[in-house]
Parts: structure tokens; C-alpha cells; sequence
């Protein structure tokens, strides 16, 4: 479940998991409203049965949807769609957010230049060199 691990299978990776009683079934589960009404919507377009329920834990209440197991793959499409429509970037600030991107690019075309000014006789023959120099 999202934020806490509830079940050492269950790292809280997906918002899905088997049904605790029946393995036909898969329980999608949503900790925000919106985002449950939005999947019940798009279930219901589709024309997918479910069952819908809520489960309050010690912090939080869950919007769960059982749904068979055989209507899976397209109910995962739904999902995701629903994810996608609600999405938060990973860095808010905008301006933030465009300075690691400018920083990273910056690295990797340092990195990229370095690779190719260096020089054609690698390290390994310059040992060997110092060391035929020696003798």
C-alpha cells in the first residue's frame, strides 16, 4: 500500500495485489478520491465489472476495486491512463527541475569531449614505454 509496507511481498511498487482470498480476482487500490472516481468512470465506459470498497488503515483509507483476474491487461491500460492523467513531476520547481537538466547535459558533453580529445597512446602503453625507457 502506498507509503507504508503492509506485507513483505507488497513493497508498495504497484497499486494492485492479489486478492487476499481469491486468486481470481486482482484489488486495485487508491489512496485519492479523485483518482478512484476517475478509474471507477473509466471502468464503467469499458463495461468491466467490479466491486468497489474502502479500507481505512491506522493512517490512511483506501478506495480498492476487485477486478477479475481475465480483464487484468486492460484494466492495467485504465490504470495507468488514471495515473497519467494525475501525475506530479518529480521535481516541482520548474526552474529547479531545468538546471539538473542543464547540469546532467553539461556533464555528459564534458564526459563525451574528454572521451574523445584524449590522447591516442592509452595508459597500458605508456607503462610498457617508461618501462622499455628504463632498462
Amino acid at each position: 500500500m502506498a507509503g507504508e509496507v503492509e506485507n513483505i511481498v507488497d513493497l508498495g511498487l504497484v497499486n494492485y495485489v492479489r486478492h487476499p482470498s481469491d486468486p481470481n480476482y486482482v484489488v486495485f487500490r487508491f489512496v485519492d478520491k479523485i483518482r478512484a472516481d476517475q478509474f471507477e468512470i473509466e471502468l464503467t465506459n469499458k463495461k468491466i465489472w467490479f466491486e468497489r470498497g474502502e479500507e481505512q488503515s491506522k493512517v490512511k483509507l483506501y478506495y480498492l476495486f476487485g477486478i477479475k483476474k481475465r480483464d487484468f491487461d486492460t484494466v492495467q491500460s485504465i490504470n495507468f491512463t488514471v495515473e497519467s492523467k494525475n501525475r506530479t513531476f518529480l521535481m516541482a520547481n520548474r526552474y529547479f527541475r531545468w538546471s539538473v537538466l542543464l547540469f546532467s547535459i553539461g556533464m555528459v558533453s564534458l564526459a563525451i569531449i574528454g572521451y574523445c580529445t584524449r590522447s591516442e597512446k592509452g595508459l597500458s602503453e605508456e607503462i610498457i614505454d617508461v618501462s622499455v625507457n628504463k632498462e
